[in-house]
């Protein structure tokens, strides 16, 4: 099994192999993470999530828990405690990804290492900070690249336990590397598939394969509340579409490419290689997936980033296989790769490069209010705005609002009903509306949004209408009398929804 350090990489580190190879990929992809981390000061509508969340108690997080998104209760209780300590802001949000992406990379480097020579380690660590979908989750506030870190390392374990360091602590690490993605994602266990399959690939011993069973059983009884509690808040993932075969098209590339890697580096059957264990990471946690999606739709490819380490080990394996009778095209594929990439990576450290900006929506509410101004938000949970961004409302009435996120333990809190929204603008002179800049759906699904969309439109008239990266800011006036002009744009936020009368007001 190829463990030395070629010359190669000898000339590039020094006279010895000191430091480890893996610190190379590692400080490649921390650099790399830090460049334009904070994405012109934008934070959008997931990372609010984080955000808003993380700003709370833990007893408040607890709370918010058992009503939604207690799948990633562990992420937001960890953002709690560095928000607590740094402070609010993208760095803190977004760093925890940067490391984890890093120690993913110098997991992988190893792995590389020890199952296809050094080039190929060096190869592979290089490669997955520069895959597209791992560069967009480097600089995200939420948990996707920590999983994939946690993968990287349970699947280094298993290596080593199969090259010989069978211990029990080992497998208590593993079992615990396994439990820890579990509780950051449940989905993450779509992992085991590929570790028992590279098991059976590489043929390892009755002894070996009942150790691995017991770490991960443990594994999967410590995560089965945390599956069974979060099946009762499955709503939360009706907004995924079903499964179609457009959307398996970026897969099957994947395996495509993967699969070539595995071809030239070699045969996997029946011995520890980059192929036995490069190829089942990236094939079956999506095959998994994709299965789960015929009965649920829950098909993102977020929720297996992981599997992508496999894809950047088999790149790597390829390679370097490809490096040995011409030692130049490692340093040129990865050259070319990265120069052919960068108006991608230029493009993900843009605020454009996701769907919304709420720090940029509050900044116009700022600009745009008034002593004693009203504001509605459409969907109600674009109230994330105000709740990363308090001081751009601060003097502002929540016209809509009964019960506030932090109280209702929800994302959004919980709003009053039509007849009372009705009310509440009507005692208003002006209005600010924070809402999507996209097209809306017509009619709007829940009765609240249509009666506040009704007024708006009967009522006020529109003085001001900021769109900012996938926001919308709209301030509205009361008209001077009813029916009478207006002073500038009369219901086009209205006639944007085709807003009919909605004289019963029910919820």
């Amino acid at each position: 099994m190829p463990q030395a350090v070629d010359p190669m990489i000898l000339r590039i580190l020094g006279t010895r192999p000191n430091p480890p190879l893996w610190t190379l990929p590692a400080a490649w992809t921390v650099a790399f993470g830090l460049w334009g981390l904070s994405r012109q000061d934008s934070v959008w509508r997931d990372e609010a999530a984080t955000w808003q969340v993380a700003l709370r108690p833990a007893g408040a997080i607890g709370h918010m828990l058992e009503n939604v998104d207690v799948v990633h209760g562990l992420y937001y209780l960890l953002m709690h405690g560095l928000f607590s300590s740094f402070g609010p802001g993208t760095t803190t949000l977004r760093l925890p990804s940067v490391l984890a992406t890093a120690v993913a990379a110098a997991c992988v480097t190893e792995l590389g290492r020890r199952l296809a020579g050094a080039r190929a380690g060096l190869a592979a660590g290089t490669v997955l900070g520069l895959l597209p979908a791992v560069q967009f989750h480097l600089q995200e506030g939420r948990p996707y690249a920590l999983v994939a870190a946690g993968a990287a390392v349970s699947t280094l374990l298993l290596v080593r336990a199969l090259e010989g360091h069978d211990r029990t602590r080992s497998w208590a690490a593993y079992g615990c590397t396994v439990l820890v993605c579990a509780l950051l994602n449940w989905l993450s266990l779509l992992l085991l598939p590929a570790h028992l399959a590279t098991l059976l690939r590489t043929r390892a011993g009755r002894g070996l394969r009942r150790r691995w069973a017991v770490a991960s059983g443990a594994a999967v009884a410590g995560a089965l509340p945390l599956v069974l509690f979060s099946a009762g808040q499955a709503g939360q993932v009706d907004w995924i579409p079903p499964l179609t075969w457009p959307a398996l098209v970026g897969p099957a590339v994947l395996l495509a490419i993967g699969g070539l890697g595995a071809r030239l580096a070699g045969p996997g059957r029946g011995r520890l290689s980059a192929a036995a264990v490069g190829f089942p990471l990236l094939a079956l946690p999506q095959a998994a997936l994709a299965g789960i999606s015929l009965v649920r739709p829950l098909f993102l490819d977020r929720y297996v980033l992981f599997s992508l380490l496999g894809l950047a080990l088999l790149i790597g394996a390829g390679l370097a296989v490809a490096a040995r009778t011409a030692p130049w095209v490692l340093p040129v594929t990865l050259a070319v790769t990265a120069a052919a990439l960068l108006p991608q990576a230029q493009a993900k450290r843009s605020p454009d490069s996701r769907v919304d900006d709420v720090l940029a929506a509050a900044e116009e509410v700022g600009r745009l209010k008034e002593p004693g101004d009203g504001v509605l938000f459409v969907p109600a949970a674009r109230r994330d705005t105000a709740l990363v961004s308090p001081d751009a409302f601060r003097g502002l009435r929540d016209l809509a609002l009964a019960e506030g996120p932090r109280e209702s333990g929800t994302l959004k809190g919980v709003e009053t009903g039509p007849a009372a929204i009705r009310a509440a603008m009507r005692d208003q002179r002006r209005i600010l509306l924070v809402t999507d800049a996209g097209t809306p759906p017509d009619p709007l699904p829940s009765a609240r949004d249509r009666t506040k969309a009704a007024v708006l439109a009967e009522d006020f008239a529109v003085v001001a209408d900021v769109r900012v990266r996938g926001r919308r800011v709209t301030v509205y006036e009361r008209r001077a009398a009813p029916g009478g002009a207006s002073r500038n744009r009369t219901g086009a936020w209205g006639r944007a929804f085709r807003i009919r009368p909605d004289p019963e007001g029910t919820a």
